[in-house]
C-alpha cells in the first residue's frame, strides 16, 4: 500500500459473515473501516448453519475459532442414510486447526453474527444499520458514495458484501444470473437428540431430510423438497406441511418429525445460485461473499467461502502497492476455489433431485477435501 497516498479508509456494505469478517481483518491492518446495513440490529435470517474447516481455518486467524467453538456444536463427521434407514456412507472431514478441536462447529446465526459482531466493535468498526449505498463514483483515488440517507461517502474502499441480490454489484455494472434450483430449503430448530453428534443426512424417495446440532441442547431439522416452484406459504402451514413431508421417511427421521412438529417456527427458502464471471471488482470497489458467488446450500460452505473471502482480501491489501493490484490479487486468488464449490454445489443439487444420492457423496467427500487445501 505504499503508493496509496490517501487514508486508508473502506466502507463495506453489509453486516453478514463476509462484511463482519472483512470488516474486522482491515481494522486489525490499519484500516478505518464502516459498515452500511440495511437490516435492523440484531436481525438474522434461518437457525443455524455449519461453519466447515475452511471458515474455522480463516476465524482462527482473527482469534475466534475457539469462541466460535464454545458457541456451537464441534462435529467432524457426516452421516449418510439410504431411503431404508441404513447408514451408507460417512465423510470424516479434515482438521484444519488443530487434531484436538473439532473439523466443523453447528451453529445458531444469532451466535455467529454476535461473535463477528462483537470483534468488529473491539476492532473499532462503525456498523450503521438501516442504511445502505444508493450511487457509486470512483473519482481519482477514491470512491464516491451517496448513501440511501442522502449522505456522501468519500472512501478509499468500497467492499460490496450485501448478498446473492447485491445492489453494490448492480451498482458497479457487475450483472450476473441468480439461478433457481427447483428446491426448496426448510429449517426447524429443535432440541438436539442424544444420538446427533454430527451431522445426519436422510435419502428419501422425493426429498432430502437431515438434522445438525448447533449446541448441547439445540440442533436444527433440515429438508430439501425437490421439484417444486419458488413460493411463499403462509406461516400457519409451515409446521404441518414440513409434518406431511417428514411423514415419508423411515427410522430416526420418525425423531426428528415429532420434535419439528412442536417446534416454535420454521423458515422456507429457496436455493438460489449465482456465480460472477469475470471481474469481481471495478476501480476501487469490490464484491465479496454471495454477493460475487452464492454455492446451493448442499455443500454446508457458503459461510466458509464468506469468510474466508473476508479474510484474504484484507491480506492481498495488506501485501500490494496499490488498492486496483490488492483487488485483482484478491479476485485471481479466490475466483477458481469459488467457481469450483459454486459447481459442485449445483451438480449436488441435481442429483439429489434425480435420485442419485449415492453418486452425490463422493463429491460431496471430494470436495471438501479440495477446501481443505491451502486458501
Amino acid at each position: 500500500m505504499e503508493s496509496y497516498r490517501g487514508a486508508r479508509t473502506a466502507l463495506i456494505v453489509g453486516a453478514g459473515m463476509a462484511g463482519l469478517t472483512a470488516a474486522s481483518a482491515l481494522a486489525r491492518r490499519g484500516w478505518q473501516v464502516e459498515i452500511a446495513e440495511i437490516g435492523s440490529a440484531g436481525a438474522t435470517s434461518g437457525w443455524g448453519l455449519c461453519l466447515t474447516g475452511p471458515s474455522l481455518r480463516a476465524l482462527d486467524e482473527l482469534g475466534l475459532a475457539d469462541p466460535c467453538l464454545a458457541a456451537g456444536y464441534g462435529m467432524s463427521v457426516i452421516t449418510h442414510v439410504d431411503v431404508d434407514g441404513a447408514l451408507t456412507d460417512e465423510v470424516r472431514l479434515p482438521r484444519l486447526i488443530g487434531a484436538e478441536r473439532p473439523a466443523m462447529v453447528g451453529m445458531a446465526r444469532p451466535a455467529l453474527y454476535r461473535t463477528l459482531r462483537e470483534q468488529a466493535d473491539r476492532c473499532g468498526v462503525e456498523v450503521h444499520h438501516g442504511l445502505t449505498v444508493a450511487a457509486v463514483d470512483q473519482e481519482g483515488e477514491q470512491v464516491r458514495v451517496r448513501m440511501s440517507d442522502g449522505t456522501l461517502r468519500r472512501v478509499a474502499l468500497l467492499v460490496g458484501a450485501d448478498g446473492i441480490r447485491s445492489s453494490v454489484r448492480h451498482l458497479l455494472r457487475l450483472e450476473t444470473a441468480v439461478a433457481y434450483h427447483g428446491q426448496m430449503v426448510w429449517r426447524a430448530l429443535v432440541p438436539r437428540p442424544p444420538w446427533a453428534t454430527g451431522v445426519h443426512q436422510f435419502a428419501g424417495k422425493v426429498n432430502t431430510a437431515g438434522l445438525v446440532p448447533i449446541s448441547d441442547s439445540r440442533a436444527y431439522v433440515f429438508l430439501t423438497e425437490n421439484g417444486v416452484e419458488q413460493s411463499i406459504l403462509p406461516d400457519d402451514e409451515l409446521v404441518p406441511r414440513l409434518w406431511k413431508l417428514l411423514a415419508a421417511f423411515p427410522g430416526r427421521v420418525e425423531e426428528i418429525r415429532s420434535l419439528a412438529a412442536v417446534a416454535e417456527s420454521v423458515v422456507r427458502r429457496p436455493v438460489l445460485t449465482a456465480f460472477l464471471d469475470g471481474a469481481w471488482n471495478r476501480g476501487s470497489s469490490v464484491v465479496i461473499g454471495d454477493a460475487a458467488h452464492a454455492p446451493a446450500p448442499q455443500m454446508a460452505s457458503g459461510a466458509a467461502l464468506a469468510i474466508e473471502d473476508g479474510a484474504v482480501l484484507a491480506q492481498e491489501l495488506e501485501c500490494h502497492r496499490s488498492i486496483g493490484a490488492g483487488l485483482d490479487a484478491f479476485v485471481s486468488r479466490r475466483t477458481q476455489r469459488c467457481r469450483t464449490l459454486v459447481e459442485t454445489s449445483v451438480a449436488i443439487a441435481d442429483l439429489e433431485q434425480a435420485q442419485r444420492h449415492h453418486e452425490a457423496y463422493p463429491l460431496v467427500d471430494a470436495c471438501h477435501r479440495q477446501m481443505a487445501e491451502p486458501v
